[in-house]
């Protein structure tokens, strides 16, 4: 039975009538400073723990709970006789229920200007120390970390005691809560220095936001985790539809941080995590038209990314074709009426959107027994290594469309083919086991005539037989990473075409 509790929290959340409950059930509680005030001022009996420990709090409340009394209470085990008889021996008084939430360094380090030092002060020690404390001893302790447990403890309480069970799953929720706080914490730490470093341990801090419909398959369960990063997907605003699905996001993280690399008004259409349109205009609406032309079959069903705020004359041709979501910086308010007849079609606003995303942190892939982790692909100068090979140069026509083809490849799963002009996409080679092959699917995809257009393939070609292809197609400019052993054969393919090679030096592989 609950006799007696210690009460400490910095989210009051329901506390006072949590309280009050536990009080009207004979429960003896044991609070400290804000928790105690403002339980008293709801007329609810408490003992300071200073009283009770007969030691002040020190140290501007950096101790107070700290004390024999107070853990020794948390973590004897009521059925060994040594830790009865030490009990006895030293006064030792058993604390039967442990509620505590943590100093809010979360928010904190969130604030605009926030200080080193006013994030130190906000790393709770004491906390986090009952509560583990009270986890570790779970089959004698009740301990509670989650306001949202207030209501079912308490009924369990007068029903006569809580299961084992819900002891542990409690306890369970603890250790967790504390490990993210102490990741939090660690993470902020890492952060305060300029460069990314990988760590020799490394607690993730993820928090669930929210349960999916389901994964990739109907079949697999689903939820969706924040990391404290700027920008974040996450906290991107739906102004309309239904709720975000497993593959929902994850092609719209694609279609976000391609559209990124664009300074121009850029669409950009992804479909099964790979683009399948990109254009760029002088509006969105003649971005929007050219995407969707480059291949409108695969469009159906996809995800749109826009680079400046919608208007309602580039909503007004979105809504003739199915699409699961669309994602602009802003929206006016024109093109959101015309998209509310379309209930299921979710609207988001990402002001992120607005400029290149430099994402945060690592780039984490998921393996049997672990991650393998990474720095994100993001290169400064992405030419500058880049030389021309070829005995003919690239025109000033031909330097602007591989320039739009490279920022677009480079997000293609590889093999990745792009043929392109200046402005658009023509035909993707995506995904295949073999370059040639995405050399021969990305023109057969192509709507367009490809004489005149250029390449851009993410790794290196290993043959001339991909060359020979492209030239069949009246491609003029090639650029590619380089770096095979046959680059020499490579080059004298196109030389032969009168095709003008880039090799930039850099590597776009998208597993």
């Amino acid at each position: 039975m609950i006799k007696r509790a210690l009460i400490s929290v910095w989210d009051k959340r329901g506390i006072s009538e949590f309280a009050k409950g536990l009080s009207m059930l004979g429960v003896e509680i044991l609070s400290t400073g804000g928790t105690a005030k403002l339980l008293r001022e709801s007329g609810i009996p408490v003992i300071d723990v200073s009283q009770y420990t007969g030691f002040p709090e020190i140290m501007d409340g950096r101790v107070k709970t700290l004390h024999p009394l107070i853990h020794g209470g948390i973590l004897a085990r009521r059925d060994k006789k040594e830790d009865a008889q030490a009990m006895d021996n030293l006064g030792i008084k058993p604390i039967d229920m442990v509620v505590v939430n943590l100093y809010p360094f979360e928010a904190t380090i969130k604030k605009e200007g926030v200080t080193l030092e006013e994030a130190i002060e906000n790393i709770d020690i004491g906390g986090p120390t009952m509560l583990r404390a009270a986890a570790k001893n779970y089959k004698d302790v009740l301990v509670i970390v989650d306001p949202d447990d207030y209501s079912s403890i308490l009924e369990d309480i007068k029903k006569g005691d809580v299961s084992l069970e819900k002891r542990f799953e409690l306890a369970k929720k603890v250790f967790s809560h504390t490990a993210r706080y102490d990741g939090m914490v660690a993470d902020y730490f890492a952060k305060l220095t300029e460069t990314l470093e990988f760590k020799k341990d490394w607690t993730i801090p993820l928090k669930m936001v929210t349960t999916l419909r389901y994964g990739e398959n109907p079949h697999q369960k689903a939820a969706l985790y924040a990391l404290d990063e700027k920008p974040s997907l996450i906290e991107a605003e739906v102004l309309q539809g239904k709720e975000m699905s497993f593959n929902n996001y994850l092609d719209t993280h694609s279609a976000v941080l391609l559209a990124a690399e664009f300074n121009e008004p850029v669409c950009v259409i992804v479909k099964h995590n790979n683009p399948c349109g990109v254009a760029i205009a002088d509006s969105l609406y003649d971005a929007y038209k050219k995407a969707f032309e480059c291949d409108p079959v695969s469009a159906f069903g996809g995800i749109v990314a826009f680079n400046r705020a919608l208007d309602e004359k580039t909503a007004e041709e979105i809504i003739s074709t199915f699409y699961e979501v669309i994602i602009a910086p802003d929206f006016e308010k024109s093109a959101l009426d015309v998209f509310s007849p379309k209930k299921n079609l979710r609207i988001i606003k990402f002001p992120a959107l607005k400029e290149k995303i430099i994402p945060s942190g690592f780039d984490l892939k998921r393996i049997l027994g672990g991650f393998i982790v990474q720095n994100w692909d993001v290169v400064d100068d992405e030419f500058a290594q880049a030389k021309i090979v070829t005995k003919r140069k690239p025109t000033e026509e031909e330097w602007k469309a591989l320039r739009f083809a490279w920022k677009v490849c480079k997000h293609v799963k590889s093999n990745a083919i792009v043929y392109a002009k200046e402005d658009r996409t023509l035909g993707l080679g995506i995904g295949q086991t073999s370059r040639v092959f995405s050399s021969k699917i990305g023109a057969m995809h192509a709507l367009s005539p490809l004489k005149g257009c250029v390449v851009a393939s993410d790794g290196f070609f290993p043959f001339r037989d991909n060359i020979d292809v492209i030239a069949q197609k009246g491609v003029t400019a090639i650029i590619q990473p380089g770096g095979s052993i046959r680059d020499q054969e490579v080059i004298d393919a196109a030389n032969q075409y009168n095709i003008a090679m880039v090799l930039t030096g850099i590597r776009h592989f998208r597993h």
